[in-house]
């Protein structure tokens, strides 16, 4: 963490994330992604709050992590603009390089590898029947051989619980349990970056810069604007908090993924 002088306003209170080292990205590995802001392919806005922005490169990720018992040092620590965790370039004892999620505690010159009978040390990837009961996994695989899908921001992790025949139990830090089948993959440890909650970004133009547009309280439209508007002075909406659109914001559940709703054991 780094809190810096107060040498403008802009940086009276801002408090931002060191990182380790910068890499020159290899053409190879980054492509371009034109930004939506927050526009359907019919113009019409879908997203509040969106456009703008600096201009940013995607890094392409390696979720799936399928070289399996072959070496790979880490090279490089880098940032990426579309995530909160860092980047872990890594080149391979054949000579192929890649970008994979930076696990906290690994460093540079660190050697890990993957496949399903390596040993759980933290960076390693392997099924999850083969890592020991109450060791913190990230980067979990939904459906063997697709990609990790689950615990891949900064500071997230599962905590695996028990085993039986064909599933395993993982609780998240959140404290919502899943089972998830034994052959999917996992990576052992945490995802790096784990203070990126401390972080202050001092002015209201880094929220520019990353294509975030103002918003404006719902209290102070008029009623034709949103539910809460309208009214002399302030006043109360006297209905539960609604979105501009109606829906309720406080303690709602909007999740309607029913597909893998049978896949949790318990909600958070």
């Amino acid at each position: 963490m780094i809190k810096h002088n107060p040498t403008s306003p802009g940086t009276r209170w801002k408090v931002s994330l060191s990182f380790i080292s910068k890499h020159k990205v290899p053409r190879n590995l980054i492509y371009g992604k034109k930004l939506s802001s927050g526009r359907n392919n019919q113009g019409i806005i879908t997203s509040r709050h969106r456009g703008g922005g600096v201009k940013r490169s995607l890094r392409c990720i390696d979720f799936k992590r399928d070289k399996h018992y072959v070496k790979c040092t880490i090279k490089s620590i880098d940032y990426d603009p579309f995530r909160n965790s860092l980047l872990s370039f890594v080149s391979y004892s054949d000579g192929e390089n890649r970008y994979i999620l930076h696990i906290n505690g690994t460093k540079l010159g660190d050697i890990i590898v993957s496949g399903p009978n390596v040993f759980p040390y933290n960076g390693n990837s392997l099924p999850l029947r083969n890592i020991p009961i109450g060791f913190k996994v990230c980067c979990i695989e939904n459906i063997p051989f697709k990609g990790a899908i689950y615990a891949r921001s900064a500071g997230s992790y599962f905590v695996v619980l028990s085993k039986d025949l064909k599933y395993c139990l993982l609780k998240a830090s959140s404290g919502e349990i899943r089972k998830i089948n034994l052959d999917c993959f996992a990576t052992i440890g945490i995802i790096s970056n784990t203070n990126f909650y401390l972080r202050k970004i001092g002015k209201a133009g880094i929220n520019r810069l990353k294509g975030i547009r103002p918003t404006v309280r719902g209290v102070a439209m008029n009623p034709v604007d949103h539910p809460h508007g309208g009214g002399e002075g302030k006043t109360s909406s006297k209905r539960d908090p609604v979105s501009f659109c109606g829906k309720l914001t406080k303690g709602f559940k909007t999740r309607s993924n029913k597909r893998t709703s049978c896949f949790i054991v318990k909600h958070r």
